[in-house]
């Protein structure tokens, strides 16, 4: 579809004859409330034959936290309380924690540590940690007990189920090695994926081996446009854009972040995703 300046206007909820008072409103909406409108996402994701011990597993996704200069520690602050309200099993990060300053993790990571889950909280790197300073992101992720995956993947006893996590470095900076992730694992045990951008589903869920991809990387566009999604998606971030996707034999699931890099949200609030694992008759 053409995206023409009528219909942007349209999808921004002004006509042409509303002019600039309607425009400037969207603008004031988009900037100053949607970016702080948090939401709780909950999506199940069903997967055959799963044991029954791992039925109703909960799991939180954060990612793409951003802080500072647009992205401030309330939202940060708020997103936890959130997501220990869903007292979930594991909490799972999906990178982009700084963007102007790696030093920022130092006040973002003790926020993060307050995460509360049964099995712990995990997290991988995303491209702008990388960008900025990867050793200080993962020096003060670790800090404040957050175990932070590079490449690797370790077994977790869920009652009497092993379930396998792991974890790969980010795609962008050519860092990921799915092989080495899941070097430790045993046999057909039930593996979920962490990884930061979503567009390489396509390759790790292929085999089989992976049940589920969780990412994040796209923000959702930050501002999408009814029936077009949005134009202003990431590279590895366009083809798997938002919300839950089969893919291959397996499942992944997009969430669109709490930061942001522009200081604008627009029918793409941030979010908080809660994912339970349901068994599926096989």
């Amino acid at each position: 579809m053409k995206l023409t300046r009528r219909k942007v206007l349209k999808a921004l909820g002004v006509g042409l004859g509303t002019g600039f008072v309607g425009l400037s409103g969207t603008w004031l909406y988009a900037t100053r409330v949607e970016t702080k409108r948090l939401r709780l996402e909950r999506v199940q994701v069903p997967l055959p034959s799963l044991p029954s011990s791992l039925d109703g597993l909960r799991i939180v996704l954060l990612s793409d936290f951003h802080l500072y200069p647009h992205t401030q520690i309330e939202l940060i602050d708020a997103a936890v309380e959130m997501a220990n309200e869903c007292r979930p099993d594991l909490a799972l990060l999906g990178g982009d924690y700084v963007l102007s300053t790696a030093e920022s993790i130092y006040e973002l990571a003790p926020a993060l540590g307050r995460l509360d889950a049964k099995y712990g909280v995990f997290a991988v790197l995303g491209n702008h940690d990388h960008w900025k300073n990867s050793d200080a992101v993962i020096d003060g992720l670790t800090r404040s007990g957050i175990h932070v995956f590079m490449n690797e993947g370790l077994t977790l006893s869920v009652g009497r189920q092993p379930l396998y996590l792991a974890g790969v470095d980010d795609g962008w900076v050519r860092r990921h090695d799915l092989e080495k992730a899941l070097a430790n694992r045993n046999g057909e045990d039930p593996t979920l994926l962490l990884m930061h951008e979503p567009d390489f589903a396509d390759d790790f869920l292929a085999d089989g081996r992976v049940l589920l991809q969780l990412s994040g990387h796209s923000h959702g566009g930050q501002v999408r446009f009814p029936f077009i999604g949005s134009p202003f998606l990431p590279p590895y971030g366009r083809k798997y854009d938002q919300g839950l996707y089969r893919v291959g034999q397996g499942w992944l699931y997009t969430n669109v972040g709490i930061g942001v890099t522009a200081p604008l949200r627009l029918n793409c609030p941030p979010e908080v995703t809660e994912i339970t694992l349901v068994s599926q008759p096989g």
